[in-house]
């Protein structure tokens, strides 16, 4: 029987903890090295500040160090400022001057969400030019998406689009924004209301997920037994919340109310709190890390999944479907059959 395709996640997604200090370091910059045993060059680093009201921030590999897309604003891709995040290291990444701006400055606390880009892991990166026409776009996954964040890039105020595979019974006609709390839309513009498959994916005719001569992307996901897990569970309401099957001990998860005008919310292994998360960061929000008081907002990450604590809307709408995306600490089982040990 195999438990997993990843015996050790840390060499795929990392999640790093880490003070501003707007480029104090060596040649005004902050080289940031991820804690993990193993040595991991990021593809896509994704940073929200813990303790200031600032924007969270998408980097990554296969549009190149300086340019960024907001999770929480429908803002144009942003290229104006070259002392960002200014490189993807062997182990980790560097951060310039960035002084009152949302990646390092003086005095806050951040959070950076890391991962490698690879068929492997269930994570690529494409980009193409919108030309407003019903069509497919190909991808080098291998293997059918479960989750896409697509990006109009240009100019223009424009929605993120989020396909998640259990948002509903026909998830190819519905779509989330990651930057608002709109609840799930139905709407054929978006992904033509075709599935994707293993080689590609659909767009439709919308601004959002293939504007006329626009640069666009997508952030594409595959499930990885193990690594991992993208899927839905419904809301019961109360404190004593539904338990959530990965197979693995996360280290990531984030949860959106897909039938309400609900926050999206993340919770991680790294920001204090242990086996209780009871601090979470919204993607669709500028606002600062919330720290959750027992029975409303919280989850307890398991040896094998996570376990709903609290009774806030946001996670736990008694009957509303809840879809979810989490990432791996460690997997239940290795390939050898160890079993993982609790924290």
């Amino acid at each position: 029987m195999a438990y997993t395709t990843i015996d050790d996640p840390e060499l795929y997604f990392q999640v790093k903890l880490y003070a501003g200090n707007a480029g104090a370091g060596t040649s005004n910059t902050q080289a940031i090295t991820l804690d993990g045993s193993e040595d991991m060059s990021p593809d896509m680093v994704y940073i929200k500040a813990r303790d200031g009201v600032n924007n969270g921030e998408i980097f990554d590999t296969v549009r190149g160090v300086y340019k960024y897309i907001s999770t929480n604003s429908a803002g144009q891709e942003n290229t104006a400022f070259t002392d960002n995040l200014t490189a993807f290291n062997s182990d980790g990444f560097t951060l310039g001057v960035n002084t009152g701006d949302d990646i390092n400055d003086t005095g806050k606390n951040y959070v950076a969400w890391c991962w490698v880009k690879s068929a492997t892991v269930g994570l690529d990166i494409v980009t193409y030019t919108g030309n407003a026409t019903a069509r497919t776009i190909s991808h080098s996954l291998s293997a059918v998406p479960s989750v896409m964040w697509v990006k109009n890039l240009s100019p223009g105020d424009v929605d993120w689009r989020v396909y998640h595979h259990k948002n509903t019974a026909a998830p190819e006609t519905d779509y989330l924004i990651l930057n608002t709390t709109a609840a799930t839309a139905d709407d054929a513009t978006a992904f033509n209301d075709v599935a994707p498959t293993s080689s590609v994916f659909s767009v439709g005719t919308s601004d959002q997920s293939n504007g006329n001569t626009d640069s666009m992307m997508a952030f594409l996901f595959a499930e990885k037994q193990g690594f991992s897990k993208f899927g839905s569970f419904i809301g019961n309401g109360n404190a004593d919340g539904p338990m959530v099957y990965t197979g693995f001990s996360p280290a990531y998860v984030v949860v959106k109310n897909a039938g309400g005008d609900e926050a999206w919310n993340v919770w991680n292994n790294k920001t204090p709190g242990y086996n209780v998360a009871n601090k979470n960061l919204q993607p669709n929000s500028n606002v600062v890390e919330q720290t959750s008081s027992a029975g409303v907002k919280e989850i307890d990450f398991l040896s094998n999944g996570f376990k709903i604590r609290g009774s806030n809307t946001e996670l736990n709408q008694s009957g509303n479907t809840h879809i979810y995306m989490a990432f791996a600490e460690a997997p239940l089982v290795n390939s050898n059959g160890v079993p993982c040990t609790a924290r």
